[in-house]
């Protein structure tokens, strides 16, 4: 069975799941058109993202000419497709945010999609998240080419479901699928009653076998990790001024900052108008062993988002035996279990953030083990990627056409 994976902007260092689940589908036995619109904006420091990325085909940079000959080509060869798909993306950018121009541009990226579908064979559809991607799919089924599937993430698509036309993305999907049951009822929200049953939970995974025999937490005091780009929705300004709270007793405690982004500068702002440079460590991004070797100098995992779907950096770090403090959001209640795996809190509260971290210095070693081997065997029971591809596999094939 050959399938596409129609992705926006692909490798990224935050989206190593992707490449995972494409991966272990291949371990299935299907063939897998990586077909993305244009290559990552952030370095590529991860040699399994460098090997990603030259296996992947980017739309934009086949060029204009390229792709006004798919287009009029496209137009030439289905007329009554082509004004049918012109008209849907015209709908769909005036209640857009992004404007009718910018679904002209998904117009053209799907006719040449489509032209790479007809030459590839082939027989099915797959983007990432409820963005752009999908929504240059359902164009690709409008022109008359394979139907669709997505996957969403969160928190993107549920912040402005309307604008990004979700709801009839699910409708017209051959299924849609979840990372959590929270992103399932998100979905639920938006998607007409008859669709339903055309929803799926299939987690991002994470290889077992790279998280083998996790070292016990390190002796000492308190280490933490947080992972993620440094944008206003991972919440790592709350996070520095929590630290700054708790460092009034715990003086030693220590920070790494793993990740890259916009709030750099911001961040470090903070950290020096705080007193905490002695405190925190900025590492940029790291590749996956790099991050398996800072949870492993870590005793905790801190996720402090204020919006999420379901992060890979807890699955990580619980699948090497690290607990994890985060915010009580989204599909995050799902894995992390207050006083078993970790500690939950409110996302937004400096002071409660603190005294969870106060909470986590002060908790014995034993403890903080037993905790992380909790936290390992329900991330590796839940979101084993080998496992989970093979249920999205399951839905390729019974979505796909039978010859």
């Amino acid at each position: 069975m050959i399938i596409a994976y129609i992705l926006n902007s692909y490798p990224q260092p935050s989206h190593s799941f992707i490449r995972r689940e494409i991966q272990a589908l291949e371990r299935q036995g299907l063939t897998v058109l990586r077909l993305a619109m244009r290559p990552g904006s952030a370095p590529l420091v991860d040699p399994g993202d460098q090997a990603e990325a030259g296996k992947t085909h980017y739309v934009l940079l086949a060029g204009p000419w390229h792709l006004l000959v798919a287009t009029l080509t496209q137009a030439a060869r289905a007329p009554v497709a082509w004004l049918r798909a012109l008209r849907r993306a015209i709908r769909l950018g005036r209640v857009s945010q992004v404007g009718v121009l910018r679904h002209l541009i998904y117009l053209v990226e799907a006719c040449y999609v489509a032209q790479r579908c007809r030459a590839g064979g082939i027989s099915h559809l797959h983007a990432h998240f409820g963005t752009n991607a999908s929504t240059v799919a359902l164009l690709v089924q409008a022109l008359g080419g394979p139907g669709y599937s997505f996957t969403t993430h969160g928190p993107e698509e549920f912040d402005a479901p309307l604008a990004l036309s979700l709801g009839e993305k699910v409708n017209r999907a051959r299924f849609a699928v979840a990372i959590s049951s929270f992103g399932k009822s998100q979905l639920s929200r938006w998607a007409d009653f008859s669709a339903w049953e055309r929803l799926h939970v299939v987690h991002c995974g994470i290889e077992p076998a790279r998280f083998d025999a996790p070292a016990s937490v390190p002796q000492g005091a308190l280490r933490l990790a947080a992972i993620g780009r440094f944008v206003e929705q991972k919440g790592q300004m709350i996070l520095l001024q929590s630290l700054g709270e708790v460092v009034k007793t715990h003086p030693q405690v220590h920070l790494s900052l793993i990740g890259d982004g916009e709030m750099r500068a911001e961040l470090e702002a903070a950290i020096t108008d705080l007193g905490l440079q002695n405190n925190v460590t900025l590492t940029g991004w790291l590749s996956e062993a790099g991050v398996r070797q800072a949870l492993a100098e870590s005793h905790a995992l801190v996720m402090p988002s204020f919006a999420e779907g379901l992060p890979m950096v807890v699955m990580e770090a619980m699948a090497a035996a690290r607990p994890v403090l985060a915010t009580y959001i989204a599909g995050t209640p799902e894995l992390v279990l207050p006083g078993q795996t970790g500690w939950l809190v409110p996302a937004g509260e400096v002071g409660v953030l603190a005294r969870a971290i106060t909470d986590l210095a002060e908790t014995p070693q034993p403890r903080l083990d037993a905790m992380g081997q909790a936290g390992r065997a329900r991330v590796l029971e839940r979101h084993d990627s080998d496992r989970e591809a093979a249920k999205l596999a399951t839905l390729f094939a019974a979505a796909s056409p039978k010859i």
